[in-house]
């Protein structure tokens, strides 16, 4: 196992009191292993904590008139191994998935499955079935959609990233996630923090990263459509049908974002 410090600090101008949802915390259900974690806030205010309707840990609280900082860090211990590989996993037919799944089969606000179901079966019909075509429907996604900052709004689809073939991690995995969808292949929605680890380094600061689960024979599968590879590290937040369901902060008043600063990597030795 490797020992990764994750975390991370929003900062927000608030004008008025606020109620605010704050979903950073990594889910107990993956592969990591939470050993130590610590949340403040400053000023200090009381938080409460729940699961939604996805399992995943949400924060709530009252965000206060003026600045306000909110941080998360903590320590997980992560396996030192790629994701599984799933290359030979056979698709189950649809009438063998799990009823309580059949709903990520479904288009969703971002991943508008039924308006892309002709331009999916015209890519990938011909592929394998199961574990090589998503592989495929990964290759394409990495290969004609540019990752770019800044390419996406809160509003992007994935019909819109299809058209302007750019986007981030969020965007490239909406658009893998909606074709899953459109071949009768059950997909969810995914973020957390992802370290450098056995890769080049990347120079560009650190974010919160996207990718998708998938499906295949009677488990899910870790598939990343951004980096297109099998990663050492993934530290699991949220899971859902696209990012609607898993916003890192979600405010209902109004308070004006400031700054995010994001941290994964190696754990110093105590």
């Amino acid at each position: 196992m490797i020992n990764l410090r994750v975390g991370c600090e929003f900062k927000y101008d608030v004008a008025a009191p606020t109620t605010a949802t704050v979903q950073v915390r990594p889910r107990s259900d993956s592969t990591h292993r939470l050993v130590t974690e610590a949340w403040s806030t400053q000023p200090p205010v009381p938080v409460d904590e729940y699961s939604d309707l996805y399992g995943n840990p949400i924060k709530r609280l009252v965000m206060p008139s003026g600045p306000l900082v909110l941080t998360y860090d903590a320590v997980v211990a992560v396996p030192d191994e790629p994701d599984a590989d799933a290359s030979k996993a056979p698709q189950a037919s649809v009438d063998g998935v799990p009823g309580d799944l059949l709903h990520f089969t479904l288009p969703s606000r971002y991943c508008l499955s039924d308006e892309l179901m002709a331009t999916a079966w015209e890519l990938f019909g011909q592929s394998e079935p199961g574990g090589p075509r998503v592989q495929a429907i990964c290759d394409w996604v990495h290969d004609n959609i540019q990752f770019q900052y800044g390419a996406s709004n809160p509003l992007t689809t994935a019909i819109d990233v299809f058209q302007n073939r750019r986007g981030v991690c969020r965007d490239l995995a909406h658009l893998a996630i909606t074709f899953c969808r459109a071949l009768n292949i059950p997909a969810r929605y995914v973020f957390g923090y992802l370290p450098d680890l056995y890769v080049p380094f990347n120079p560009d600061p650190m974010d919160f990263a996207a990718w998708m689960e998938v499906w295949l024979g009677d488990q899910w599968w870790t598939y990343d459509p951004r980096n297109n590879e099998r990663r050492v590290g993934r530290v699991l937040i949220g899971r859902g049908r696209d990012a609607l369901d898993v916003a890192m902060v979600t405010t209902f008043g109004p308070a004006a974002f400031r700054s995010m600063k994001v941290w994964a990597d190696v754990a110093e030795a105590a």
